[in-house]
């Protein structure tokens, strides 16, 4: 904003976006935004299919809805689409490591000017075709499944037939999955369980005495390539912090 003495006011030259369909393609290039529904709902209307016949040009379109911040029943995530934590910290959605063509979920710092990715789901399974996959939840589960609909990875907890089950990313960059928002109960799954390669506040380090299961960060193998490398940082049973490789 700018002070106009003449007017004796503020002059306002750019704002962040109040809500998602604000943003600049926020439904992809042959989508439209609808973002005025009840319970802040973002209604996606794309077109994806334009085929002429009899001399009629028929064009299909599907719609897609969710929650800013969650992933519902019966809602999904592809493409270029992502959901942002509630104070818009973080962002959860598909992105491609440098010039790789291949596509993971990732949370990643909105508030940064370069991308900053935090966390990584698929880190060695990734996808081909980001806008034929979804990321959904199944059988109790978050789970993502690639174009031909195969199981590429998942929250991996037991089946659950709950209608009020939700995937929320927190302004801590914690991606939880819950049994409604009402819940008081802890989340059921949540990613500061299972760090990647970033600690951030909150994420838990150090070994599981009762599984036996060592939480770690891990490097990737290269800047386009997000899978396990030769390096990880975690605690010992003793409580000293090492570096191993």
């Amino acid at each position: 904003m700018s002070w106009l003495k003449p007017d004796k006011e503020w002059n306002l030259f750019w704002s962040q976006p109040r809500v998602p369909c604000e943003s600049y393609a926020y439904c992809g290039a042959f989508g439209s935004c609808n973002g005025e529904s009840l319970f802040f709902v973002i209604v996606c209307q794309v077109f994806i299919q334009s085929q002429k016949k009899s001399g009629v040009r028929r064009i299909t379109m599907f719609q897609i809805s969710f929650a800013a911040g969650k992933i519902s029943e019966n809602q999904s995530l592809s493409g270029d689409q992502t959901i942002s934590s509630e104070k818009g910290a973080f962002v959860l959605g598909f992105f491609e490591p440098g010039n790789s063509s291949s596509s993971y979920i990732a949370i990643w710092y909105n508030t940064v000017s370069e991308p900053s990715v935090v966390w990584v789901a698929n880190r060695d399974k990734p996808v081909s075709d980001k806008y034929s996959s979804q990321l959904r939840l199944s059988d109790g589960n978050l789970a993502l499944f690639s174009e031909s609909n195969i199981l590429i990875w998942s929250t991996h907890l037991n089946p659950t037939n709950s209608s009020s089950l939700e995937a929320v990313l927190l302004d801590d960059g914690n991606l939880v999955l819950r049994d409604g928002p009402s819940s008081s109960d802890p989340p059921l799954w949540q990613s500061f369980d299972h760090p990647t390669h970033t600690w951030l506040p909150g994420c838990k380090l150090g070994l599981n005495k009762i599984t036996g299961k060592s939480t770690r960060l891990t490097s990737w193998k290269s800047k386009e390539d997000p899978a396990p490398g030769p390096y990880s940082f975690a605690r010992d049973p003793n409580g000293t912090t090492q570096l191993y490789r």
